[in-house]
């Protein structure tokens, strides 16, 4: 049974400059419906939530909402007044929604007074109660807190708070997760798991996706429709865009084979003396059409170019620290902290906000110095440093000034560029590079700060949340090029999937028993979600990784007693693999070859059928080989890792 439609959307258009954001977008969101909405930077997710909530009007098409549907609204930015309490605040939202006003969240004119009655059906006391229930849900502090003096994380929560309140059947939330550290993450991914209603919410943080959503839309125009929309969670997403996405690139081949015959056959000069020969002359004009029109889709799914620049330093210790300890504002952050950086080093740092992440972030840059310890570098370190703040950019330089500051080229890896080719690298179009910087969105302010280090030779990158406002088709790159340089990299974020796919260990900063600073490594995100999980369990003692780890479950196995034995070669069975992957890499080359050629034979350039299925199985083939070749780098890479392992 078809679940009932709170909201539907048909024919929504907007634009704001001579590029429109999204076109012709009809789509209807239901009860029980758990909507991720996905898309790169300027694509309109946060304008379609906008119109979804009635904040802002489309330029054309409808928006139909089921009656007495309570749609409330949570932008990226918490709007509060600023000599509100908590109390107040949650009060000022539920006598509005209860009077009946706008259900998107209010800008709060005035603190809220403590009124003796509410609407209807609602008294003082049923205000009272409900505001104290959801603080007690959400934990938040006391009544009489004032809101500004709450850090980023807590007004989040209180805003999340002045949502639920309102007890909303659709909940439209935009980057909820913003200024949430992982802490806070993992608990709002439980809050929403347990609500009744349904929600739509912007992020960019995939793991998020995975875990509360049931169903994905990307605002693209590279799709047909503008759009694409697929049940299930962000795991199953991408293995059908990954199929749309290739069967696409399949139809742009097999229009361009059939384009390309029949220009031969117009050259030729037919006469339309027949109906056959005009129509035949009207069908090639508009494969022409078809075909530009897909690779113009096609070309839409271009990406940042990201790659960074190195000093090639071999230096084995580039950054050694020993027993570091730092206070600040009378708080000690850490204490007794070891650090070794060498080339191919992948550190992750993590803590709840307050905890000390940007200042140890500093310290190793050199603009805090430490309380105790040592702190050597090696002689004529090389240090790039992302700020998070993005204070690095001065607002009121154009963009040209900023990609390219002494003049119309840019050196990268010793060669020149014109800053037209440079600024097209990072998705900027040329009529953009008049604008000051203060005009760009977060996440184009991102990449132009992405752009600048990556011309910077470096041995070390100090990256402090370097993912904020980027779409996840750019944090996609950013990773492959984190992953291909060659030096040391001590990352900050809270984007779990790339703690786990990037860091090669992960040092987790905190407060211990008696209120002071902790450090304590692990050896990735799971071990760290176990020991969070069960906190009297051992997880190995601070600043060294527990041996015996099982990197599937995170688990500790450490023993003090038993000395852990490891495997140093591979099992028979891997070794027998590997042994003849050789042979079937060979055989798979010579398969895609043999397609590839057929593909392009004059015989079967006229037969479109056989073009279909040949381009089909070249897929295939092309997807074997590549599955082939990732596993010859696993088996072989476990087998060097193996051998090198200390007994």
């Amino acid at each position: 049974m078809t679940a009932p439609i709170l909201v539907s959307v048909s024919g929504l258009s907007k634009a704001f400059t001579a590029h429109p954001l999204f076109s012709g977008i009809s789509m209807g969101l239901a009860e029980g419906e758990r909507t991720g909405l996905i898309g790169p930077n300027g694509s309109g997710k946060s304008t379609l939530l906008k119109i979804l909530a009635g904040v802002e009007e489309p330029d054309q098409g409808e928006v139909h909402q089921r009656k007495n549907t309570r749609v409330v609204y949570l932008p990226q930015e918490d709007r509060f007044h600023p000599e509100e309490t908590v109390e107040q605040a949650l009060l000022s939202v539920l006598v509005q929604a209860n009077f009946g006003g706008p259900s998107s969240i209010p800008d709060a004119e005035t603190p809220a007074d403590r009124p003796g009655t509410h609407p209807t059906g609602h008294t003082a006391e049923d205000a009272y109660r409900r505001v104290w229930t959801i603080s007690s849900r959400m934990n938040l502090p006391a009544g009489s807190t004032l809101v500004d003096s709450l850090s980023g994380g807590w007004r989040k929560r209180l805003a999340l708070a002045r949502a639920l309140i309102q007890e909303p059947d659709l909940l439209l939330l935009d980057e909820p997760t913003n200024h949430l550290d992982l802490e806070g993450i993992l608990w709002l991914e439980k809050i929403l798991l347990q609500v009744p209603f349904a929600f739509v919410l912007v992020s960019h943080d995939r793991v998020f996706l995975e875990t509360v959503t049931n169903r994905i839309v990307e605002l693209n125009r590279a799709y047909p429709e503008g759009y694409l929309r697929v049940e299930g969670n962000y795991s199953t997403f991408l293995d059908k865009r990954q199929a749309i996405v290739a069967a696409q690139e399949t139809h742009e081949q097999v229009l361009a084979n059939k384009v390309r015959r029949e220009i031969e056959w117009l050259r030729r000069g037919p006469k339309a003396r027949t109906t056959k020969a005009q129509a035949r002359i009207d069908e090639a004009h508009r494969l022409q059409d078809e075909l530009a029109d897909v690779s113009n889709r096609n070309t839409l799914k271009k990406t940042v170019d990201i790659a960074f620049d190195t000093t090639g330093r071999k230096t084995k210790r580039l950054l050694e620290a020993k027993g570091l300890g730092l206070t600040l504002g009378g708080k000690r952050l850490f204490s007794e902290l070891d650090m070794l950086l060498s080339p191919g080093t992948r550190l992750g740092i993590m803590g709840a906000n307050g905890t000390g992440k940007s200042s140890l972030m500093q310290l190793l840059y050199g603009h805090v110095q430490p309380d105790q310890g040592t702190l050597r570098r090696a002689d004529g370190l090389r240090m790039v440093y992302f700020d998070q703040k993005r204070e690095q950019l001065d607002p009121e330089i154009t963009l040209r000034q900023a990609l390219a500051p002494t003049g119309d080229t840019v050196v990268f890896q010793d060669r020149a560029l014109h800053v037209v080719t440079w600024a097209k690298r990072f998705l900027f179009r040329p009529d953009q590079l008049g604008l000051p910087i203060s005009l760009l969105s977060g996440g184009e302010r991102a990449r132009v700060l992405i752009a600048r280090l990556m011309r910077t030779p470096a041995d070390v990158l100090l990256l402090d949340e370097p993912t904020n406002d980027i779409d996840i088709p750019t944090l996609e790159v950013l990773e492959e090029g984190l992953r291909e340089f060659p030096g040391a990299i001590v990352l900050i974020t809270h984007d779990r999937y790339l703690l786990d796919t990037l860091c090669d260990k992960l040092l987790a900063l905190g407060h211990g028993k008696n209120g002071l600073g902790e450090a304590r490594y692990f050896a990735d995100y799971a071990q760290w979600l176990a020991t969070r999980s069960t906190p009297n369990a051992p997880s190995g003692s601070a600043h060294r990784i527990p041996r015996g780890i099982d990197r599937e479950t995170g688990r500790g196995t450490e023993s003090s007693k038993a000395k852990i034995r490891r495997t140093t070669k591979l099992s028979y069975a891997e070794q027998r693999e590997l042994d003849g992957l050789a042979d079937r890499i060979r055989e798979a080359e010579n398969v895609e070859q043999e397609l590839r050629q057929a593909l392009e034979a004059p015989e079967n350039a006229t037969d479109a059928e056989a073009l279909t299925t040949l381009a089909t199985r070249l897929e295939h083939a092309e997807a074997d080989l590549l599955d082939l070749y990732e596993r010859l780098d696993k088996l072989e890479t476990k087998q060097q890792e193996l051998e090198h392992a200390p007994t």
